[in-house]
């Protein structure tokens, strides 16, 4: 658990996680077998959670995560107490996220892709840390936490602007949680919050357009991908050469249906993560790491098309 008081804002000198410099002789080793198996033509990269923990966000599966589920689709409209519950915890934790800078890691993503060798960038993250890098032809998979979508009108509208409706609506509520203390964040702007009264004590927004039920634009778990959002990534894998995982379990099947994709089409499947993941099964050269020191030397060492 980490108390809420002792999360100040995350700066770009901060934020930068994991340098080619850290790098062990083993994993330089296997990235020297990565950069040939990437080289030679474009790849697509996919990133999880792996890739923003430098950026102060917690990822869910990864070593040191407790363990914990998100709030489910069918949960979040089932009940107008989950939804309660929920934007408390969302309001905590948006107000943490939102600080957040991109870290090496990023800042690598998108030097690959402004060097030509990329045909494009699927994450997983709904952080927005890779367009805040630079990256540009991204598919955000899970949605974006900047912005909410109500479920009646389908208006959308800015999360930014929502937290100050938010702090109008519960004055104090931000401080009371920093009081309460023990608030564990999770990468979707999430906070786990014991404090049943302090919850219990949040007046919702309603949709400024109809009165409508607002919920964050993007995906929940029991929730379908857009399917314009797969077919656009379906295609990125397509035109590629190979595939760089980042930074994902691929546990869940939204993000492991692009490495089977790969493999079946007898394309390269590199990973670079933390831990296991569901894919390593089909990948051609695994590297257990950090993500942000691995694709730092990457951008740096492959060589141009």
């Amino acid at each position: 658990m980490t108390g809420f008081a002792s999360l100040p804002p995350v700066t770009a000198a901060e934020a930068g996680g994991d340098t080619p410099a850290q790098l062990l002789q083993g994993e330089l080793e296997v990235l020297q077998d990565i950069r040939g198996v990437l080289s030679g033509g474009q790849f697509t990269v996919l990133t999880g959670a792996g890739l923003s923990t430098d950026s102060g966000i917690p990822d869910y599966r990864g070593p040191g995560a407790a363990p914990r589920m998100p709030m489910t689709y069918q949960e979040f409209i089932g009940e107008p107490g989950n939804r309660q519950r929920y934007w408390a915890r969302n309001h905590i934790g948006w107000s943490h996220l939102r600080r957040a800078d991109p870290n090496h890691g990023h800042a690598a993503v998108a030097r690959l892709e402004h060097r030509g060798l990329l045909t494009g960038l699927i994450t997983q993250n709904v952080d927005r840390l890779h367009e805040d890098a630079g990256s540009i032809n991204v598919v955000d998979l899970h949605g974006r936490f900047d912005q909410v979508v109500c479920l009646d009108c389908h208006r959308r509208f800015s999360r930014r602007m929502l937290a100050g409706i938010l702090e109008e609506l519960n004055p104090g509520f931000l401080e009371r949680a920093e009081a309460a203390g023990a608030i564990e964040m999770a990468p979707d702007a999430d906070a786990t919050v014991e404090d049943s009264e302090l919850i219990e004590s949040f007046v919702v927004a309603r949709c400024p357009a109809c009165g409508g039920t607002l919920k964050p634009d993007f995906v929940y778990f029991g929730e379908n991908v857009p399917k314009d959002r797969v077919e656009r990534a379906y295609a990125m894998v397509d035109a590629a050469r190979a595939l760089l995982v980042a930074g994902s379990s691929l546990t869940v099947m939204s993000g492991l249906r692009f490495v089977r994709h790969a493999a079946k089409q007898g394309k390269a499947v590199v990973i670079i993560n933390r831990g296991p993941t569901r894919g390593d099964d089909l990948a051609t050269i695994k590297l257990d790491s950090g993500v942000s020191g691995a694709l730092s030397w990457l951008a740096a060492e492959l060589p141009p098309l």
